[in-house]
C-alpha cells in the first residue's frame, strides 16, 4: 500500500466509533497491567495467591490486544469500504484482499417426521404434542392465535 491508498484503508478503523474502541482497549490494557502489578506488591508481602493473579492480569492484557488487532485487521480486510473510498472513476485496491467465494446455501429442509411413539393414553401429552406441531406449522403465529387443542377424537387418530 502506498500513499493514498493506505490512507484510505487505515480511515476504516479512524471513525468515531473505532476511536473509542481504541480508547477502551488502551483503558483496559493499562488497568490489567497496574492490577498486574498491585497483585505483584500484594505477593511480596505475603499473599502466595497474588502469584496467580500477578500472572492472570497480564494474561487479560494480551488476550485484550490480541482481540483488539485481529478485529483491527479484519476490519481492515474488508472490501465494501474499499470501494465507497475511491473517487469516481478509480479502482478501488484489492490487491491485499482474498477472494472469497459465496457462502453455501442453506440445506434443504427435511421432511417432518411423525412422532414416533403413541400419545393417545395421555390426553394432556396428546394436547401438548398438538400444540407444538400447530405451533411448526404456523412459524410466524404467536401462541395467542393457537385455536385449542382439537376434540378427543381427532387427537386419537
Amino acid at each position: 500500500m502506498h500513499g493514498l491508498r493506505a490512507d484510505r484503508r487505515w480511515r476504516r478503523v479512524a471513525t468515531p466509533g473505532w476511536i473509542a474502541a481504541h480508547a477502551l482497549a488502551l483503558a483496559f490494557v493499562t488497568a490489567c497491567l497496574l492490577l498486574g502489578r498491585w497483585q505483584i506488591g500484594r505477593a511480596a508481602e505475603g499473599n502466595l495467591l497474588s502469584y496467580g493473579y500477578a500472572v492472570q492480569w497480564p494474561a487479560f492484557a494480551a488476550f485484550a490486544v490480541w482481540v483488539w488487532i485481529s478485529e483491527m485487521r479484519k476490519t481492515l480486510r474488508q472490501s465494501g469500504p474499499a470501494a465507497a473510498d475511491a473517487p469516481d472513476g478509480a479502482e478501488p485496491d484489492t490487491s491485499d484482499q482474498t477472494v472469497r467465494s459465496q457462502p453455501p446455501p442453506s440445506r434443504p429442509r427435511r421432511p417432518r417426521n411423525e412422532a414416533a411413539y403413541d400419545d393417545s393414553d395421555d390426553p394432556a401429552l396428546a394436547a401438548y404434542n398438538h400444540y407444538l406441531a400447530w405451533l411448526n406449522a404456523h412459524p410466524n403465529a404467536t401462541p395467542a392465535d393457537y385455536p385449542g387443542p382439537p376434540a378427543r377424537k381427532e387427537l386419537t387418530s
